[in-house]
């Protein structure tokens, strides 16, 4: 990593974790801009453009400062930006425990094999299923976790299609159905997944339920 790298970010954030296996743990989060996706569901439509070019030096020591020892490295799209890789490496050596939220079109394979891969799918609603970059699966690791976010009941059928196919069973340590918000109701998705005893975990976005749509949380 050269020290003067550095990437450009919409914002740094201290709150609780609101996704994954790490729901409701204090979480430091760094939101990289820019985004080569426009799902139909995106929440953070606001981190495609502007941002501030920060320094992998000074986002380590915010982490640090932070009061906790976990990061998640979100986005827009983090690994849009190539310097992502050296910042994931450093927040790392760092002794954090990192978590990276990605979209899952694009490679993962140089990620750090300490951080934890929160990978979507993305299913047709979201209106890019074609972006699915189907290669990651045989980069996932026992400790990384897959993500579908749902907004019908077309998009849960060909989400338990994808489970079946792809053996996705036990293949990492989570496989996340979350309901988009606002689309698909959260009793309804529960439903389907006790009524067809599926081997995944049901989630809501805490911040969401906490704070509602507010930026920074």
């Amino acid at each position: 990593m050269q020290p003067t790298a550095s990437l450009r970010i919409t914002e740094t954030f201290f709150s609780l974790q609101g996704e994954s296996s790490l729901v409701g743990l204090p979480t430091f989060f760094i939101r990289l801009t820019g985004c080569p996706l426009r799902c139909s569901y995106c929440d953070t439509a606001y981190a495609f453009q502007g941002g501030t070019l920060i320094s992998i030096e000074s986002l380590v020591a915010q982490a640090l400062a932070s009061g906790t020892r976990r990061v998640c490295v979100t986005g827009g799209e983090p690994l849009a930006q190539p310097e992502c890789l050296s910042l994931l490496s450093a927040l790392c050596d760092s002794g954090l425990t990192v978590s990276l939220e990605t979209s899952g079109a694009l490679p993962v394979r140089a990620v750090d094999q300490r951080v934890i891969k929160i990978l979507d799918i993305k299913t047709p609603d979201s209106g890019e299923e074609d972006k699915n970059h189907w290669d990651n699966l045989a980069d996932l690791t026992p400790q990384d976790q897959i993500k579908f976010v749902l907004g019908s009941r077309r998009d849960y059928e060909w989400a338990k299609q994808i489970l079946q196919q792809r053996q996705l069973a036990g293949k990492v340590a989570e496989l996340l159905f979350s309901p988009s918000a606002g689309l698909l109701d959260y009793a309804q998705l529960a439903q389907w997944i006790l009524e067809d005893r599926l081997p995944v975990r049901f989630q809501l976005q805490l911040h969401k339920v906490i704070w509602g749509s507010r930026q920074g949380v």
